[in-house]
């Protein structure tokens, strides 16, 4: 029975166990990957935890109590089983792309509540949701674009930019029902610094309205583009 047709709680809940369980014991068991299932699974629930923030490896380590080296194989082998996503760093100098830390998402937004042992969706969880709508997107476009973020070393970010051959398009999500200009300081200071790529910004949100936020950033409800 897919996850989506659960209505309850305890339903969800013992299906995500279920799914766990099966692809610990048994997926990961067959392919003979895992010597050690508890460190494995305190990984996957602190990779859970860290939904939508630059992964660090070190930091992993040391919260799970296994090797960083060991640390990195592990999502290696979790990304490669198509259980989470590491979204690589948006830069003009691609190079700088393959050495920055990516951003850490899950393929199955609900599964990553469950790991985490959350009942409530954050705000990253609605991230997560938007970045598997643009995954899913970016596979059926011809022209492949990338899907990447925005973080400066001062702090300021972006959630998504979309990169086509010759333009770019940043995107900012928040769970919010009501936004401001303010909640566009990210995506006009990257058009500020790229105005060369990018002609405007997308803000999606949890309201209902279409609307221009500023006169670069289009305001839309998240769910329209989903």
């Amino acid at each position: 029975m897919p996850a989506h047709d659960l209505h309850t709680d305890e339903e969800r809940r013992l299906w995500f166990a279920g799914y766990v369980q099966t692809y610990l014991e048994r997926d990961l068991q067959a392919l003979k990957v895992v010597e050690n299932l508890p460190d494995f699974r305190r990984l996957m629930r602190a990779a859970a935890l860290r939904t939508g923030a630059m992964v660090n490896q070190t930091d992993l380590a040391r919260d799970v109590g296994i090797s960083q080296p060991q640390v990195h194989r592990y999502l290696n082998l979790m990304e490669a089983s198509y259980q989470v996503v590491r979204l690589p760093p948006f830069s003009v100098n691609r190079t700088k792309r393959l050495i920055k830390a990516p951003k850490l998402y899950w393929s199955d937004t609900a599964l990553a509540l469950h790991l985490a042992g959350e009942t409530e969706p954050r705000g990253e969880h609605l991230e997560n949701l938007v970045l598997m709508d643009l995954l899913a997107w970016r596979e059926l476009s011809p022209a492949r674009p990338e899907v990447l973020y925005f973080r400066t070393a001062t702090g300021l970010e972006v959630d998504f930019v979309v990169e086509t051959a010759r333009r770019v398009l940043p995107i900012e999500v928040k769970a919010a029902v009501r936004v401001t200009a303010a909640d566009a300081k990210g995506l006009e200071g990257f058009l500020d610094e790229y105005e060369d790529l990018a002609r405007g910004g997308l803000l999606l949100y949890g309201g209902a309205e279409t609307f221009p936020l500023t006169k670069r950033v289009l305001a839309t409800p998240w769910w329209r583009v989903c």
